[in-house]
């Protein structure tokens, strides 16, 4: 579960007291700063895996792209910042984006090519809060990996089982398409990325 600390904040507000403590990991929801729980092995074994395939397909085809350690995306009509499992980002454009010296905070569609939440208690932020303000951004492509079928049956159906759904963009509507098992994962971003939903599930297991 997610916890609220204090009163309501401004984003400036947020970053200049930005709570120092390298083993808690914060995000700011509408003017509440929330502390994040500790992500279990396994989740941060699956943001690993994406981020070394992801990290392949970027070199292989020469995208003029990076995927930062830490960074913050916020929506520009609310006073909130998240800081999703994988960011991968358009380094050409921060020059046009104001906070990313000071804060490495992006707000621009064309920053952000793809964004991906791994889930885990806290599930209805991936599912509903973040979702609504990235495609209200206009974000082209997130990802919401369910590796532990933590979500709502609406979602990932009943029995709920693991899945991906991978949300493109269409005319300023997330398309969702989702996937199991041995689905090959369709990603606009990446077209040639050849990974199933299962690999990806699996990645905290070692053959």
């Amino acid at each position: 579960m997610t916890q609220a600390l204090r009163k309501l904040v401004t984003f400036d507000e947020f970053v200049a007291q930005y709570p120092d403590n390298p083993q808690r990991h914060y995000e700011l929801h509408d003017g509440v700063i929330v502390e994040m729980t500790q992500p279990t092995g396994d989740h941060e074994e699956v943001v690993g895996f994406l981020v070394r395939k992801f990290s392949v397909e970027l070199d292989r085809l020469n995208l003029p792209y990076l995927i930062p350690k830490a960074a913050f995306v916020k929506p520009l009509k609310s006073e909130s910042a998240y800081s999703p499992d994988v960011l991968i980002l358009n380094q050409p454009n921060l020059v046009n984006e104001s906070l990313w010296k000071k804060a490495s905070t992006v707000s621009l569609a064309v920053s952000i090519p793809l964004i991906v939440e791994v889930v885990s208690t806290n599930w209805r932020d991936d599912y509903h809060k973040k979702y609504a303000d990235y495609e209200q951004m206009e974000i082209p492509e997130y990802w919401i990996v369910d590796y532990a079928a933590l979500g709502g049956r609406e979602f990932i159906g009943k029995p709920k089982e693991p899945t991906i759904l991978v949300c493109s963009l269409e005319e300023g509507e997330y398309l969702i398409n989702k996937f199991r098992g041995n689905d090959r994962i369709q990603s606009p971003t990446f077209p040639e990325l050849n990974l199933t939903a299962e690999q990806i599930f699996r990645a905290g297991v070692v053959s």
